[in-house]
């Protein structure tokens, strides 16, 4: 049976470039739409979600197809992408499942700042790239000035061709289409090799999870067991692939081409199986956080439960419990109206939000030791556990290591050990999570399983891994507070184009806001500064930015460290009891 090449699409842009009514007019001309829908009328296949619909904006990744019209009759998957800075993390995972992009551009508004984010991961991961200056037909627009601006401000662009047109009109789609299968990499579908694929999207229904998977090889029907990274193996129990005329039944995927599969309950984004797994990777941790507040208190449950099922679609919505508070993590005030969107329209759930503020992290500033030992100065547990801290390498993480012989306990005490002290580093001394450290175990003990003949086991007198858990949080924290910590906070590398004649006055605002600016570049009217600014003040730039230069700055931020705070550190509300307490957590931590 012969098969068609497939071609995964990116579309992407800053927000209102028209990259949605480009994949309609694109679907359209192809003859998979009977007519062309629109983002203002809530109309077009992509956007599905009421918030979209609404606000005229993508914030989930939608995947639509159609037939090239090229010799090798080309499967073009498009993936049609978020434009708001607030949903960068779900643009970078689209990306890690792409065979090509185009980038769409306004031929009023020119580059804007998300442009130049998007370009820059686009050139990071090598995806093969062409620009689109779409809107051609608007009062204002001059795709002659844009591409002068292409080439000057998103480096590398004279390498993959820009085009021009109208997604509204049309004008100029037809050339775009035909470069997209002439220019662009296909995947031939590849069915004798063993399976192999990504997930990058997951969803929920009234049946229950749907897992988008980018297939790259081999082939996958229903019934089939697949092993995830990690994970246990599970059944394939439904199948559909993206076809010209949307998502449909089928009995196999094959590699190149999105499947949506069902009945892999544990699976998570990012997730991959088969030879040569790929990671999801690149995502910039969301900085900022804010408390989700229900309409009612006695919804406090359902609204939890409700984000758990969120978070397991956006892996970087981070849920935290504090008291009778639930915070989750953002990116941008957009965020919420989109959270609360998906609450009310899927699980009928009312909430606001506080006010959002920043999350920092602790580094270890020395050494710290502790030591527990069984049945002394009232230790309940039955296990001997010593700890070391030390600092770390910027970017190492977490790093647990052994002093002691690895025979000298069962190797389950050891993971349970780890396993503890892992869960205490997630509130530091301030609250914040410990990162950047190597914790040693330095000394070790338990009492052995008691067998005596015509007895059964009695964890009474046996140590169990519950011990080492439990007594490993109370000994890294002790050994944490004799090191100490430091209270960091995100520090945002900006890159910011403003009129030269305003650059003076700009430049007074970056130091008053604690901003560095590390380099200048002169241009022709127009100065670009590169530079770092506390994550904090962010907001603040960006409200004061468009009065300071008359709207002409452009923008684009992205997490690029954390620093010590200066002032007085932040403490964040600690999550259940305090392995700080000894003899409160003994009590409320039993064996």
């Amino acid at each position: 049976m012969h098969m068609s090449p497939s071609l995964n699409l990116g579309i992407l842009a800053h927000v209102d470039a028209g990259k949605t009514s480009l994949t309609e007019r694109l679907l359209y001309d192809a003859g998979e739409l009977d007519a062309v829908g629109s983002v203002d009328a809530g109309t077009t296949r992509t956007d599905s979600m009421d918030v979209e619909r609404r606000r005229g904006i993508t914030v989930r990744s939608a995947v639509a197809s159609y037939v090239a019209d090229d010799p090798g009759g080309t499967v073009v998957n498009i993936v049609d992408t978020p434009g708001h800075p607030d949903f960068i993390a779900e643009v970078e995972r689209a990306l890690a499942i792409l065979d090509g992009a185009v980038l769409v551009l306004s031929a009023v508004e020119g580059v804007q700042p998300q442009t130049v984010v998007i370009w820059r991961a686009l050139r990071r991961l090598d995806v093969p790239t062409l620009l689109f200056i779409n809107k051609t037909d608007r009062r204002g627009a001059d795709p002659e000035r844009v591409r002068a601006d292409i080439r000057r401000r998103l480096p590398g662009s004279e390498e993959t061709p820009v085009l021009a047109g109208s997604a509204l009109t049309g004008d100029g789609v037809a050339k775009l289409a035909a470069a997209i299968t002439s220019e662009l990499p296909s995947s031939p579908p590849n069915v004798e090799a063993e399976p192999a694929g990504v997930v990058f999207k997951i969803e929920r229904d009234d049946r229950g999870k749907r897992v988008f998977v980018r297939m790259r090889s081999g082939s996958l029907a229903v019934r089939d067991r697949l092993q995830l990274t990690g994970r246990s193996r599970e059944r394939v129990t439904g199948l559909q692939v993206s076809t010209g005329g949307g998502l449909a039944p089928a009995k196999r995927a094959v590699g190149g081409q999105i499947a949506v599969l069902r009945g892999l309950d544990a699976a998570r984004i990012g997730d991959s199986f088969g030879p040569g797994q790929v990671e999801v990777d690149g995502f910039v941790p969301p900085t900022l956080q804010a408390v989700v507040v229900p309409a009612t208190p006695h919804e406090r449950g359902a609204v939890y439960a409700a984000l758990t099922e969120l978070a397991e679609q956006d892996p970087l919505i981070a849920l935290r419990t504090t008291g009778d508070e639930i915070a989750v993590s953002l990116f941008g005030e957009v965020q919420k109206e989109v959270i609360a969107s998906l609450l009310q329209e899927w699980y009928g759930l009312a909430v606001t939000f506080r006010e959002t503020t920043v999350v920092c992290i602790e580094r270890v500033r020395g050494t710290g030791q502790a030591l527990e030992q069984i049945k002394v100065d009232e230790n309940p547990y039955l296990g001997t556990v010593g700890l070391r801290i030390e600092p770390a390498p910027v970017g190492s993480g977490i790093r647990f290591e052994l002093e002691v012989e690895r025979g000298a306990m069962p190797p389950a005490f050891f993971a349970a050990t780890e396993e503890g002290v892992r869960k205490a580093l997630e509130q530091g001394r301030h609250g914040w999570q410990v990162t950047d450290c190597v914790v040693t175990m330095t000394d070790s003990g338990y009492w052995a399983r008691q067998s005596h003949a015509h007895q059964k086991f009695n964890k009474a007198f046996s140590s169990v891994a519950g011990d080492f858990r439990n007594l490993g949080q109370v000994v890294v924290t002790a050994a944490l507070r004799q090191a100490g910590t430091t209270v960091c906070e995100p520090v945002d590398r900006i890159d910011l184009e403003v009129p030269t004649t305003v650059l003076g006055a700009v430049l007074a605002l970056l130091g008053r806001l604690g901003g560095v600016v590390l380099t200048t570049h002169p241009g022709d009217g127009v100065t670009r500064l590169e530079g770092d600014l506390p994550a904090t003040q962010i907001r603040a730039l960006t409200s004061q930015l468009p009065d300071l230069t008359g709207g002409e700055a452009v923008l684009a931020n992205r997490l690029d460290h954390y620093a010590p705070v200066t002032t007085e550190p932040p403490v964040r509300r600690r999550v259940g009891p305090d392995p700080a307490d000894r003899r409160r957590w003994f009590r409320e931590m039993p064996r």
